[in-house]
């Protein structure tokens, strides 16, 4: 059965042939755009009008005037259509608020599956290919605790620590989204054909690249700042020194998101990366209660970060770049937190209030926890954050 997909962003036609213009990356298309207004003023922009765009040259701007109509949009939609993708651009209301946040986001992505509100909420798992069975128990287990409990796995649906990521989230009926590091008409690696279906009906996979593109080595630094840009946090399981997940870990520390990284053996070269990051003052995790103990305060510390969306424009309000509060509760979840009134309540507290099964009561604990909603203090006790 075809994958049902979305609409296009309106005007998309119009942002494609401009990102691909030759000489216009994210950033400069940003200049572009903000400097002449519209995308139809750059598109219609002599080459002395482009010029007053900083950082665009004269050899530049002759670049781009040469180039700017040769991409065949229609072709590309059509290609599109036949594998399942929509495309939207940067000022789609459905566009990832966080990843609009980075220095230089995407002005079009490529997506096989859906992009959800609930999206919002998500953590990078990354790693390296060539792993260890260590680090693929270590990835899939803590992706799955993340999907149990609401959050998104984003990775790079490589082989080793990325692929077990993915599968961990999905064996939590979770959702999870794959970065590509080359255009949505190839899959890659080809072995991961099956994981990549589940993951489309299970999240997105998503692409900033023409939908021909191979999967070239110069795209993967690309590939991961998309990762980081999606996540409010990046855990590394187990990476080299030459592993790319350092790439995604550096773009979430330009970002002002958090970096974790699980330790692993002192003489496996494929952990001398994350044990880099560590000592680099990346925030260590051994377990899954010290991974609910940085969500939580990740969650903390970004409640604060108001970011301006189009929807939010339009009601001129502010809404949160990570909005925990808006988290699709469990009823007893919901049940627990609505107990809470500012004083720490015990366990049996809650029992004696909800009517729950303890073992119910301390599940709903647990995900309000990592949540960023509640906070373990001595014994059972617990206290709104």
């Amino acid at each position: 059965m075809a994958l049902q997909t979305q609409t296009h962003s309106p005007d998309i036609e119009k942002w494609l042939s401009l990102i691909r213009a030759d000489g216009v990356g994210p950033v400069n298309f940003r200049k572009l755009v903000e400097t002449l207004g519209s995308i139809e003023a750059v598109l219609g922009a002599s080459v002395r009008q482009l010029t007053k765009v900083d950082g665009i040259g004269e050899k530049t701007a002759e670049r781009i005037v040469r180039s700017r109509g040769r991409f065949d949009a229609a072709k590309e939609l059509d290609l599109a259509a036949k594998h399942g993708v929509w495309l939207m651009c940067l000022d789609d209301p459905r566009y990832p608020a966080a990843l609009r946040q980075i220095y230089d986001p995407p002005p079009v992505l490529y997506v096989k599956g859906t992009v959800q509100r609930q999206d919002g909420l998500a953590v990078a798992v990354v790693g390296s290919r060539r792993c260890s069975q260590y680090g693929m128990e270590q990835a899939n287990r803590f992706a799955h605790f993340l999907a149990s409990t609401g959050f998104t796995v984003v990775s790079g649906g490589a082989r080793g620590i990325d692929s077990a990521a993915h599968r961990g989230a999905l064996s939590a009926k979770g959702r999870t989204i794959v970065v590509q590091g080359c255009g949505l008409a190839h899959i890659f690696p080809p072995e991961n054909k099956p994981l990549f279906e589940q993951i489309a009906e299970n999240g997105a996979i998503i692409s900033e690249l023409p939908l021909t593109y191979e999967p070239l080595s110069e795209n993967f630094p690309g590939r991961n700042r998309i990762i980081a840009g999606l996540a409010m946090g990046t855990l590394v399981v187990e990476a080299g020194l030459s592993s790319g997940a350092l790439i995604t870990a550096q773009a979430s520390l330009d970002n002002n998101r958090e970096v974790m990284a699980v330790p692993g053996l002192i003489d496996n070269p494929s952990c001398a990366g994350s044990h880099k990051l560590i000592k680099q003052g990346a925030r260590l995790i051994d377990s899954i209660e010290e991974l609910m103990d940085a969500l939580g305060c990740i969650g903390q510390d970004l409640k604060g970060h108001a970011v301006q969306t189009a929807e939010i424009a339009e009601r001129k309000a502010q809404k949160t770049l990570f909005d925990v509060s808006e988290l699709n509760l469990s009823d007893p979840e919901r049940q627990v937190y609505a107990c809470f009134d500012g004083r720490p309540l015990h366990l049996e507290e809650l029992i004696a209030r909800t009517d729950l099964p303890a073992g119910t009561i301390y599940a709903a604990t647990v995900s309000l926890q990592l949540k960023g909603l509640v906070k373990q203090l001595a014994g059972n006790t617990f206290v709104r954050r």
